[in-house]
């Protein structure tokens, strides 16, 4: 059994220690003063003393370590030999001093009764290690004495990559905002960057922070195939859209009592399970950001399949056989050619006393009254359009026009439509449905549609039809943008293989369809928090903006308002006696835009 003399100098858990008294346990002496008893073969005997006080393992000076290492040349020796050696002498201070070197593992390694001098190469590879890491170290001190003055450099941009992961959502943590000791939150990290000038107010995270891919689509298309298509281009057809669009997807006809409904032919370029269509089924829509438009479709796809953007474009049209009341007594769908001419809806606005929109006016009217009598819902609250244009933003209000209204019911007619004779053919496709209303106080003005509005429930996808009650159908489908939307496109090819006498897409296809496009629940979140980040960075581009808004909602000491002309809800505190719908005056927008939020001084 090894002998532990009083003071003598062992090692414990990494430390020194001397020995007190020494039995069937060792009773030792630590750094800190304290005593401890141990098991024997928990400590390694270095020095057989005698160690009075810890105190004496003071710093030694001796050989060059470098010398003596080249002196050995891998040869093996022991703790007390190598002390003589550096030291010229065995002591407890010069057997703690060689005990270090052994640890530290640059020039040794071994125990102390067989010390290895190490080979030269995995010397200089360690040595050229601790250099890199010493160097790593004071930069990164340098860099924290920069951030803590607010004064960051280019050569410290890659610490703050980090930061930027974590302000897009691809980290959750942040060495750099623990070292600030500021929680590791995608807020935090966004404020962080926005204050270094490493971002500016022009960077939007939140489509990559919600997971959701920018990156225009990568497959390939064939060329759109050869197939008998009925000649429809002696029918004036109109796309009627916003300006500036650039997917026009839906066009309009009328020829006597039918009304034509031509829809981009996409599910004839895009068929179930090619490469584009499981890439639209990852993307579920066109991503609409006031930047850009993230398309789901490959842009061969608009260039071949979007009408009136060639001279003839290839159509899917729906003919709706009208009666005297407005209502589709039969459909007939075709694939056609079709000759398409573009207008804005401020453009149709200016010609509806012009035929067809007038007759297309008339109709609308119509299946809007036929609709209301059904109980639809029909929400009237400010929209506006959000844009970036070479760097600044601009707020359009969008005006409710007759136009707009004209080519909204002649695709709900259509939706309608296709709902009924699929399900007289027993045709599976994804319906869309919504539940009545929830209960809600009912008031005038903007308050009440606001009210309106909350008490809506989400409208719902199910391969069983059911009625629709926000639009007051009893049965619906989305058919009228297969370029914008996947389950659109998904009801096109359900469409064509139904009309082409090919195997449909069964029930549980189109729930697998349902459920992978439910799955992208974020996209329209993405959506409206980067219609307010944009919104905010006007207002940061217009420090001195005023205007009005309308109390909507009452919640406590809190209260809702909606400024119409930004389509903007804040919520300031109120006057408890103020009634809803009363205008409030706004001006000196004080906006965070990390946090999303905006404060306005209030003059009631």
């Amino acid at each position: 059994m090894l002998s532990y003399p009083p003071n003598s100098l062992v090692l414990y858990k990494t430390h020194p220690a001397r020995v007190l008294r020494a039995g069937d346990k060792l009773e030792i002496a630590l750094p800190s003063g304290k005593t401890q008893k141990i098991r024997p073969k928990d400590a390694m005997l270095l020095h057989p003393g005698p160690l009075r006080s810890l105190s004496e393992l003071t710093s030694q000076q001796g050989e060059e370590i470098d010398l003596i290492w080249e002196l050995l040349d891998g040869e093996t020796t022991t703790l007390p030999d190598l002390a003589e050696l550096i030291y010229g002498d065995f002591t407890p201070a010069t057997a703690w001093a060689v005990w270090q070197l052994l640890s530290d593992g640059l020039y040794f390694s071994g125990a102390p009764d067989a010390i290895q001098a190490k080979p030269a190469d995995e010397v200089a590879r360690e040595q050229a290690a601790r250099q890199a890491k010493n160097a790593k170290r004071q930069a990164w001190a340098s860099f924290l004495e920069r951030l803590d003055a607010g004064k960051i450099s280019p050569q410290d941009y890659h610490y703050l990559k980090e930061v930027e992961q974590l302000a897009l959502g691809q980290s959750q943590k942040s060495r750099v905002l623990r070292y600030l000791k500021r929680g590791e939150t995608p807020e935090n990290a966004h404020a962080l960057l926005l204050k270094l000038n490493y971002w500016d107010y022009r960077q939007n995270p939140y489509p990559a922070r919600l997971g959701l891919t920018v990156s225009p689509p990568q497959a390939d298309l064939s060329p759109l195939p050869a197939a008998d298509r009925a000649d429809l281009t002696h029918l004036p057809a109109f796309a009627i859209d916003d300006a500036g669009s650039a997917d026009p997807d839906d066009a309009l006809s009328l020829e006597g009592n039918r009304l034509w409904v031509h829809v981009a032919d996409v599910a004839a370029l895009v068929p179930p399970n090619s490469a584009a269509d499981n890439e639209a089924r990852t993307r579920g829509v066109n991503l609409y950001l006031p930047e850009g438009t993230v398309p789901m479709l490959p842009a061969a796809a608009t260039e071949a399949l979007a009408l009136g953007l060639a001279e003839k474009s290839p159509a899917l049209s729906f003919g709706l056989d009208l009666d005297e009341a407005g209502q589709v007594v039969n459909l007939e769908i075709t694939p056609s050619w079709i000759k398409v001419q573009r207008l804005s809806y401020a453009e149709v606005e200016t010609r509806l006393a012009e035929q067809p929109f007038s007759r297309l006016h008339q109709l609308a009217i119509q299946n809007q009254t036929r609709r209301r009598r059904d109980a639809s819902v029909e929400i009237d609250l400010p929209e506006v359009k959000v844009r970036v244009v070479e760097g600044q933003v601009k707020i359009t209000p969008i005006p409710p026009l007759r136009s707009r209204n004209l080519v909204k019911e002649a695709m709900l007619l259509c939706g309608e439509a296709v709902a009924r004779y699929a399900r007289s053919k027993d045709i599976p496709l994804p319906y869309s449905t919504q539940p009545p209303p929830g209960n809600y106080e009912i008031y005038e003005g903007l308050a009440g549609m606001f009210a309106m509005r909350r008490a809506m429930q989400r409208s719902q996808l199910s391969t069983i039809p059911g009625p629709h009650a926000g639009l007051g159908l009893e049965h619906y489908v989305q058919i009228t943008s297969p370029l914008r939307r996947y389950l659109d496109l998904t009801a096109h090819q359900q469409i064509r293989n139904h009309l082409e006498g090919n195997a449909l897409l069964s029930v549980q296809e189109i729930i697998e369809r349902i459920g992978a496009i439910e799955a992208l629940g974020n996209l329209r979140q993405a959506e409206r928090l980067s219609n307010k980040h944009w919104t905010l960075v006007y207002l940061l581009q217009n420090p001195n903006w005023e205007g009005e808004g309308v109390l909507v909602e009452k919640q406590g000491k809190r209260a809702i308002v909606l400024i119409p002309a930004l389509d903007l809800e804040i919520r300031p505190r109120l006057p408890g006696n103020l009634a809803l719908n009363s205008y409030i005056h706004l001006r000196h927008p004080k906006v965070n835009l990390a946090a999303l939020d905006v404060h306005f001084a209030v003059d009631i």
